[in-house]
């Protein structure tokens, strides 16, 4: 890559790109070194110093604002940590989430409500067989369970499918990359925590009707029809 300023030439090589919007995404990082050959007159509009082990970065940027201030500069500690945008993201991301959770929770318990109702006879009879209340709620939890087991095997691959498809297409709305480091979020431990998550799911939303099936007296579950 070639820059230019005032008829002075130079060669840059292009290592990487970062993923900042800033500028249009036209925004060149690279170290005074390698502009020298320009002589340029101007000057970077910012400059990024790395302090060395051991200092203080709130101090070294106060004495220093104190030297750039007369050149109208300033000086100022960059966060490392995250951004306001990227947290209220995140809070916004964890709250649709938790409310997804809960809907699918509800669902199951809805489902499995009815479940039981249409199925009290039956479980009368088992009871009067000599089945005990644990087996009864053993007997439910695993028939909702596996539908989960079966739902996190098939969501989470098209899950993970639809994030790959989905992030590059956000980035070239705006105009820029995605690094895959930033699309690849999803290791295996994080894939086996969101496949078990259906079975959790599944099992907590038909906990509460199995519980109440099982508390059912037998005479009563056999006199319903």
């Amino acid at each position: 890559m070639a820059l230019s300023e005032q008829g002075r030439t130079v060669r840059v090589r292009i290592v990487g790109e970062v993923f900042d919007l800033g500028g249009k995404g036209m925004t060149l990082r690279t170290t005074v070194a390698s502009l020298a050959a320009l002589r340029a007159r101007y000057l970077p509009p910012d400059f990024a110093v790395t302090v060395a082990t051991g200092t203080d970065p709130a101090r070294y940027a106060e004495l220093l604002d104190a030297e750039v201030s007369p050149l109208g500069a300033e000086a100022a500690v960059t966060e490392t940590g995250k951004s306001s945008v990227i947290t209220a993201m995140q809070a916004l991301v964890t709250m649709l989430t938790v409310m997804l959770v809960v809907v699918a929770g509800l669902g199951v318990f809805n489902t499995v409500v009815l479940d039981t109702r249409d199925r009290i006879h039956d479980l009368g009879v088992f009871k009067s067989l000599g089945m005990a209340p644990w087996q009864t709620v053993a007997q439910v939890l695993t028939s909702v369970g596996a539908v989960g087991a079966v739902a996190g095997a098939v969501g989470v691959p098209l899950g993970v499918l639809l994030h790959r498809r989905v992030m590059p297409a956000m980035g070239r709305a705006v105009g820029t990359t995605i690094p895959p480091a930033d699309i690849d979020a999803y290791g295996p431990p994080l894939l086996v925590l969101l496949a078990t998550a259906g079975v959790v799911i599944a099992t907590a939303g038909a906990l509460p009707p199995a519980v109440r099936a099982a508390r059912t007296a037998t005479a009563r579950a056999l006199r319903a029809e």
